[in-house]
């Protein structure tokens, strides 16, 4: 069984978080492995344990400063590690699915893997796009958010949880499934799985980008969180305020 998993990186929540000129400072930000991933990372190793033939390979579109991400997947236990770099900047959902698509289907000519394994979303941007639409480009079944997995030796069995209940899927391969915090406990990588990563080598792909995003965003810029207080005499002069601030009268 070929199984890949696709993996990003996001600034740590602890980091602080400045902006200059409207754009993200991020001298300050530590990026890690974004959290959805290491479910799918968990889940993959997990199948790898259960079907010994099975090869996991990790794909990420990160610079080669941040290959750190990729050598965490190798720590996890996954067998190959490939960076992805484009002809152009990826910006958004739209292009980071077909950077992966392309990556993908380069490096499995033959016949796409079994299965794509996505964590649910990235913890910064949080659009939870990217999963279903590499699903649509690459022609595979597709499940999101999926929160139990149960393989037999012809279809899969899985569960993601919806409003009111959960929901009962069977799925055939080849599959594009994104996992929801839930799915397992991530492993803790030990010292030695740490160190035996570090001596893995990490495969580049390049891949060629002619479409142009649908997204483009152009500046960020703080939330305001300050909140006024007033000590007003009577409910009249609140009342009279009120009117003013949302135009009532």
């Amino acid at each position: 069984m070929n199984i890949a998993v696709c993996v990003c990186q996001v600034p740590d929540t602890a980091s602080v978080i400045g902006y200059v000129d409207g754009a993200i400072d991020y001298s300050r930000v530590n990026r890690v492995l974004n959290p959805y991933d290491e479910y799918a990372l968990e889940e993959a190793v997990r199948l790898k344990e259960r079907f010994s033939e099975s090869i996991i390979t990790v794909f990420s579109v990160v610079s080669d400063s941040a290959a750190d991400v990729l050598r965490k997947a190798l720590a996890f236990g996954v067998d190959r590690a490939v960076r992805v770099t484009s002809s152009e900047e990826v910006s958004d959902p739209f292009q980071t699915a077909q950077v992966l698509c392309r990556a993908i289907s380069n490096y499995y000519p033959d016949a796409l893997p079994d299965l794509v394994f996505c964590g649910k979303q990235s913890t910064d941007f949080q659009s939870a796009q990217v999963p279903s639409m590499l699903a649509e480009m690459l022609g595979m079944a597709s499940v999101s958010g999926i929160t139990s997995l149960n393989p037999s030796l012809d279809s899969l069995r899985v569960e993601r949880e919806i409003e009111g209940g959960i929901e009962y899927i069977d799925v055939a391969c080849p599959a594009v499934l994104s996992t929801e915090k839930g799915l397992n406990e991530p492993r803790k990588t030990s010292i030695r799985a740490v160190m035996e990563a570090r001596k893995k080598s990490i495969d580049t792909l390049q891949v060629n980008l002619h479409e142009a995003p649908y997204a483009v965003m152009t500046a960020l810029q703080p939330l305001e969180r300050k909140k006024r207080c007033s000590f007003l005499p009577d409910e009249h002069e609140l009342i009279r305020l009120l009117s003013q601030e949302h135009n009532l009268f």
